[in-house]
């Protein structure tokens, strides 16, 4: 592990994270812990208004930092975007946007992590280079690899359209757009639609919310599937 992926095991109220030793490390996915709600601004259960008393006990949700009682904050869920090392405790509305999360990061990021093929166009040349596409180590750019080598930092990405379409074998077309980056995909159908999902996941995660994979179905059994992915950056 390099000097600027380091990381340290830190303790907090809500339990063990393992966080980057440099803050500028961060994955772009992650999340801050938010302020707990002051034990003395919240004498109810936030949801479903019950009294806290000696019996009944007043717990706070790591993900959203509001007050609960045991009944409606008793899910124990991972928060990878947190960085905790064990489950903790949630409300059921933090609970199961977690749970999705957590999805992501054991099967779909493994798919973006080990990338996929494209045919790349670089700002407005019209030549194509085969290089693979995969999400960096430490989650924080697009590297494209071939004979040339790039990385694209993620948060400098504004826009994402993803379109995929189907072409008889020796049937490539050129596509010209004005983003720097024009990325056709040469995958499966199994593959394909997995990445697809994978990266639409990622990229709503970032905050892009109409990210959408348009898949097109032809009849021919025997086809190359382009997967056209263009970025527009800030």
């Amino acid at each position: 592990m390099s000097g600027g992926d380091a990381k340290k095991l830190v303790r907090s109220p809500s339990g063990l994270r393992m966080v980057p030793e440099h803050r500028a490390a961060r994955s772009p996915f992650g999340l801050d812990e938010p302020p707990w709600v002051p034990d003395k601004e919240c004498p109810r259960c936030m949801q479903c208004d019950t009294k806290f008393d000696f019996i009944t006990r007043k717990h706070h949700c790591r993900r959203c930092g509001k007050c609960f009682c045991d009944k409606c904050c008793s899910k124990k869920v991972p928060l990878p975007r947190m960085c905790f090392v064990d489950p903790v405790r949630q409300c059921a509305e933090c609970a199961l946007v977690s749970q999705k999360e957590t999805e992501f990061y054991d099967k779909q990021l493994k798919v973006l992590m080990n990338g996929a093929t494209f045919f790349v166009t670089l700002g407005t040349s019209d030549k194509s280079e085969l290089m693979v596409c995969r999400l960096s180590n430490n989650q924080r750019y697009l590297v494209l690899d071939g004979d040339s080598h790039y990385e694209i930092e993620i948060i400098q990405i504004s826009t994402v359209q993803i379109l995929t379409e189907g072409f008889t074998p020796g049937d490539f077309r050129v596509f010209q757009d004005e983003p720097e980056y024009d990325l056709t995909e040469m995958r499966t159908n199994k593959v394909r639609n997995s990445n697809n999902c994978s990266l639409s996941t990622l990229l709503s995660l970032l905050g892009f919310s109409n990210c959408t994979a348009h898949l097109c179905v032809f009849q021919p059994v025997q086809h190359v599937n382009l997967n056209k992915l263009t970025l527009v950056f800030k």
